[in-house]
Order: structure tokens, then sequence, then C-alpha cells
């Protein structure tokens, strides 16, 4: 491996294991919960064990002085929900870019199976290459979405990561498969670190049970958003993912360590 993405690398994770908060949403969804004072939101996080929060260009001036020496990603692409089309991912920045506002490395959403697939495909080859020359680390964020597809089946999700794989990535997010037996042939399926995403906010107890699941499974970890940034507590939430992730707590640990109430 290139010694400057082996070193950045090491900036957005902690011993090959990572828990990314990506808070890139605002451009996607508007300035919801925990994205209005972004500034607290990235301070507790990364106060409670966060490896490194992720967002577009423009919000580099907020993130670095509350981000507590934790690592930095800038994502690539975007598209909005009042748009024509959410999943019509578009060039948002470039990697030369991410460099110049402080990134440790940058990321690129991809819906493998969609409309998009081929256009995407070309963004993400395109992103590698010019990652690759600078040492910059790819997060590629490959999902099994599409007419058809089924984001949860371990064999759209296999070849989704398998996918980004192929195009050089060296980091993959995709979606969770429920459980961690199924979750087992995801991780199986590329030799890259395997990090789930958040999806939208559910109990405390889910979400811990999932991250507790992908690791079981042989993940590396988590890229979690909604069900942290939008959490009451986006900082006690962290924590008990930190446990998990970075301690190996089970879910019962990792609530209590975070204060959080165990639900029955």
């Amino acid at each position: 491996m290139d010694t400057g993405i082996s070193a950045r690398l090491d900036r957005i994770g902690t011993g090959g294991r990572y828990l990314v908060v990506p808070m890139d949403h605002g451009i996607t969804m508007g300035a919801v919960t925990g994205l209005k004072d972004i500034e607290s939101t990235i301070d507790g996080v990364t106060r409670g064990g966060a490896d490194a929060v992720l967002t577009q260009k423009g919000i580099a001036p907020r993130v670095h002085p509350n981000k507590n020496g934790k690592g930095y990603i800038v994502h690539l692409n975007a598209s909005t929900t009042i748009g024509p089309d959410e999943q019509d991912k578009r060039i948002s920045g470039s990697v030369e870019e991410a460099v110049r506002v402080g990134a440790d490395a940058v990321s690129l959403h991809i819906n493998v199976g969609s409309d998009y697939e081929p256009k995407q495909l070309e963004d993400l080859a395109r992103v590698t290459e010019e990652a690759g020359r600078l040492g910059v680390p790819v997060l590629a964020m490959a999902y099994a979405r599409g007419p058809g597809v089924d984001s949860t089946d371990p064999e759209a999700l296999g070849h989704a990561v398998r996918f980004a794989e192929e195009l050089g990535a060296d980091i993959v997010k995709t979606g969770y498969s429920g459980d961690a037996g199924s979750f087992e042939h995801v991780v199986e399926s590329t030799r890259l670190p395997v990090v789930i995403a958040g999806g939208a906010k559910g109990t405390d107890r889910e979400t811990v049970e999932a991250v507790r699941g992908v690791m079981d499974a042989g993940g590396a970890g988590v890229s979690m958003g909604r069900s942290i940034f939008q959490h009451d507590d986006p900082e006690a939430i962290t924590t008990a993912v930190s446990a998990v992730i970075h301690d190996d707590a089970d879910t019962e640990t990792a609530l209590e360590r975070a204060g959080l109430a165990v639900e029955l």
C-alpha cells in the first residue's frame, strides 16, 4: 500500500477499525436536526470516540476547529431530496480540492444496480485514479440500489462491495443485511475493510445491535450519520458505538457505558 494512503488511513481509523460520522446530509436534506449547529455536533461525536467526520468541502472551516484532532473526510458527490432524483449523485468536488481544505480522505456515493451506475462507475474510477496519485484514501459508499434490487440482500451487497474494490477504493461502506450471519458473505466478498451505513435513526438498542452484528461478521466498523448526529445526545450514542467497535463491548455494556437506558 502507498505510504501516504496508509498514513492517512491511520488518521481516520484506529487499528484498522473505523467509526466515521458522515454529516454531508445538509446538501441532501437541508439543515436538519444536528446540522444547524454542526460545530457542537462535531465536537460531541469526536469527544465520544468517532475516528473521523465527513462533510462536503464547503463545511471544512466549521469542521477543523471542532474535531478535537480526529480525522476528516470530504465527500465528492451529491444530490438533493427536492431535486428530480435523489439517486442521481453528481460530482461536487475533486480530490485536489479536498486536500486543499485539509481532508485526510475522500468519499464517493455509488448506487450499484441503479440507472446511474454507469456514470457513477466512471466517477469512482476517476476519483481513485486522482486519489492514488496524491496518496489519498478513498471511501466508496457502495449501495445495492435500483429497480428490482433488494438493498439488504447479502448477494447484492457483496456485489456492491466487490465493485468498490475492483475500481480501486481503500474502504467500502454499504448497507446492512440485518444479521451477522448473512453479513459474513458481504465481508468475504472483498479484501477491503467493510463498514456499514446507519440509515434512518432507530432506537439506541437497534443502533448498537447492528454495530455488534457487523463486527461479529468480521466487518471493520461503521460510517453512521443520522443515527448519531440526530440523536438527542450525539456524544453518548457515539460512546456506545465506539465501545463496540474499539473495545469489543456487547450491546448492554456499550449502552451502560454511554449512560443510555437499556431498553427492554
